[in-house]
């Protein structure tokens, strides 16, 4: 057998999803806003982890229009713990330029979908198939996986080369059901087919064609290149408190976590010695230690390893802003490299 079944794809994939899709908060409708949102929380993001965050993010903003106008605080406060924070500063952006240049109505073109900040060509795909019927496919790590093991092609997917072709592949064979196809898609690759386990080939639609399952190579793919080393930096994070007050500070507006609140931290692993001697030069009055407490936080292309101070001060010194522990919940959106210390603190 060879690729010829490959445009037989969506004659057994949609009668598939019609009846297996599962029932998710952004499958209730088709309004592109709704779709946009979901597909930006969904990357890097669990399914189970994005539910709660969809349905509370559009309580809080249920137009593009109070997307747009929301301020920024808020608005981390609405991602915070969900991660990789350029996505909703760049959701407020694109909104903001719908608002101007498009009259608040969503563009319909893939071209103009694309060109919004922070849209990239998956989630022009996705937004144009399943918002505007277009056959525009949406390729991610679920549709590369499918793909590989259909075609038992171990092509490395993370090469640029590589999702064009996947691309311009399911462009050819789109049915005039762009939306479901597209989640036909989506929903073998995150469930029968999904990754870091062993495919379900008993229970996929495609067992009788994939050419990975019928050859038995389904498990060993896909191929990725081989990763780049994580960087490693050491940190010190002071946890100061202060009659029942904490020192947060912003993080600066460009570079990593720009813009979000943090506990004031340094390079290093500081000695207590040292870690004294450096909340006094901030201007801090240490009266206790109260523990040391050691947590690490990974990003994509480095790897933080954390040690955190917890020092009661007699003062509210230094150039911070001093926050109860309900501003610090209801309104400082704290990335979870921090957040972790403020749980603990929570629960002493």
């Amino acid at each position: 057998m060879d690729s010829s079944f490959f445009p037989r794809l969506p004659d057994v994939l949609l009668p598939w999803y019609a009846l297996h899709r599962r029932d998710l908060p952004w499958r209730k409708d088709r309004e592109a806003y709704h779709i946009w949102l979901s597909e930006i929380m969904l990357q890097q993001t669990r399914v189970e982890a994005v539910k709660g965050y969809y349905t509370r993010f559009l309580a809080a903003l249920p137009t593009l229009e109070a997307l747009a106008r929301c301020n920024d605080d808020t608005l981390h406060k609405l991602w915070e713990g969900l991660g990789y924070y350029s996505r909703v500063k760049n959701l407020k952006k694109a909104a903001q330029v719908v608002l101007e240049r498009h009259g608040g109505e969503f563009p319909r073109t893939y071209q103009e979908v694309l060109a919004l900040p922070g849209i990239g060509p998956y989630t022009a795909g996705a937004i144009c198939s399943i918002a505007f019927n277009l056959p525009t496919p949406a390729v991610d790590g679920n549709v590369l996986r499918v793909y590989s093991r259909l075609l038992d092609d171990d092509t490395p997917i993370d090469l640029p080369a590589q999702k064009q072709k996947v691309q311009e592949a399911l462009a050819k064979i789109y049915p005039r059901e762009a939306g479901d196809f597209t989640q036909a898609l989506m929903e073998l690759g995150a469930t029968v087919c999904g990754p870091n386990r062993k495919p379900d080939c008993e229970a996929c639609p495609c067992r009788d064609l994939c050419l990975g399952h019928l050859r038995g190579t389904a498990e060993g793919l896909p191929v990725k290149s081989p990763k780049k080393v994580r960087r490693q930096e050491d940190r010190t994070v002071f946890i100061f408190s202060c009659q029942g007050r904490y020192a947060l500070q912003k993080r600066p507006k460009t570079g990593l976590l720009a813009g979000l609140w943090q506990f004031p931290n340094v390079s290093g692993h500081l000695s207590v010695e040292d870690a004294l001697s450096q909340a006094e030069s901030w201007g801090l009055q240490p009266k206790e230690l109260r523990r040391e407490v050691f947590r690490k936080h990974i990003f994509t292309h480095i790897q933080w390893d954390m040690k955190g101070i917890y020092l009661e001060v007699a003062n509210f010194g230094g150039n911070f802003q001093w926050m109860t522990p309900y501003e610090i919940d209801t309104q400082a959106a704290l990335p979870t490299a921090f957040r972790q210390f403020w749980e603990e603190e929570e629960h002493v």
